[in-house]
């Protein structure tokens, strides 16, 4: 095979270059928060776990009626990542935030508003704490007038809104991103160019 060729990895030259549970430990986490209100679907909570898994975020608050661990509606999609993703659950997010903002956090709704930025041309500072609602009502009144920041993803067909795991994963992948351009972060051991 040439050098400059193109390969699929196998499923074992993949699984080793993961961290385990116990390495996984030992790693440093991103200063990226995520506070999840009324997440009615066990099945965007179960996603928005692995995909805060991907980016080994800090810690995943649920808040409302977002369902908790362990169900296996969850875990169908979050497929083992309850296990590595630091997380707790509140009925009220307020308090959260509320604590969040004590510290420095910028906390940033992904809601359509009066003052919603494109989230590709936002500003986001760290420690960041990303906020997804509900799938038909999105992020509560009283959460997004706590914000700092609001943002949107921009929509060019017919529909408003992503699914709200799919919508996080496009937002926080765009936000790590902008962390690795401003921060060093060793991805050495962990990514495909290692």
């Amino acid at each position: 095979m040439a050098e400059n060729e193109i390969r699929k990895l196998s499923f074992n030259e993949i699984f080793v270059r993961q961290p385990n549970l116990d390495e996984l430990k030992q790693l440093k986490r991103l200063p990226i928060f995520v506070v999840a209100e009324n997440i009615r679907s066990m099945h965007n909570v179960g996603s928005i776990f692995r995909t805060s898994d991907g980016v080994r975020i800090e810690h995943l608050y649920l808040t409302g009626f977002t369902a908790r661990p362990p169900r296996m509606e969850i875990e169908k999609t979050a497929l083992g990542a309850t296990d590595s993703v630091p997380w707790s659950y509140a009925k009220d997010p307020i308090p959260i935030l509320q604590q969040l903002k004590a510290q420095g956090v910028q906390i940033v709704v992904v809601e359509h508003t009066t003052q919603s930025q494109n989230f590709l041309q936002a500003d986001y500072r760290f420690p960041v704490c990303l906020v997804v609602g509900n799938e038909v009502d999105g992020v509560s009144e009283e959460v997004v007038q706590m914000a700092d920041l609001a943002v949107e993803i921009p929509m060019l067909g017919i529909k408003q809104s992503l699914n709200v795991s799919v919508a996080y994963g496009v937002v926080l992948y765009h936000v790590l991103g902008k962390y690795l351009k401003f921060n060093k972060f060793n991805l050495d051991k962990y990514s495909p160019n290692r």
